[in-house]
């Protein structure tokens, strides 16, 4: 018997509907000012948000476990007040955070000793203690760079980000 399970992570606690709006991340396929459509937060002080999301199938028998992970970013959710380069880098930095972490679930799931009896709350733990150290990084990536603004700290972030995704990238086959 197959049992299934979805996990589904919104970052800033957004509802994703499934549809064109969605870009999967892609080493290739760079965020562009086009790709926010959302409308800007009156109330929010943000030069722009992004909105990604880190979701988890998996399937299992007796005998194994299988999984497939999406990380995604939302166009209808996510905005830009301020539209430059450098901020679109700082928002790139955000999805490609959320991918770090898809493929850290990839490998903590490639890790797990599967228990038939207990899968379903195994790979549950493991989902949220991945997306909790998300979360985590995504808040101190905006503390330390001030949300871009310390252009020193932005610059060390964007090596922080592009070393993390190079060390991971044998766990990029997630899908």
């Amino acid at each position: 018997m197959l049992h299934k399970l979805l996990l589904v992570l919104v970052s800033l606690f957004s509802v994703i509907p499934i549809d064109d709006n969605l870009i999967d991340w892609s080493p290739g396929r760079k965020l562009t000012w086009t790709d926010f459509k959302g409308t800007p937060n009156p109330s929010s002080p943000n030069a722009a948000l992004t909105n990604s999301s880190i979701n988890v199938e998996f399937g299992f028998n007796g005998k194994g476990m299988t999984h497939s992970i999406k990380c995604r970013f939302n166009k209808s959710l996510s905005w830009g007040r301020i539209r430059n380069d450098y901020i679109l880098k700082h928002e790139q930095g955000h999805f490609d955070i959320a991918e770090i972490h898809a493929r850290l679930l990839h490998k903590a799931l490639l890790d797990y000793s599967f228990n038939a009896r207990t899968v379903n709350d195994d790979v549950t733990k493991i989902y949220n203690g991945v997306i909790d150290a998300h979360v985590k990084f995504q808040k101190s990536y905006d503390l330390e760079t001030n949300h871009s603004i310390d252009t020193a700290q932005q610059v060390i972030w964007n090596g922080k980000i592009d070393s993390l995704l190079g060390e991971l990238k044998p766990f990029a086959d997630y899908k």
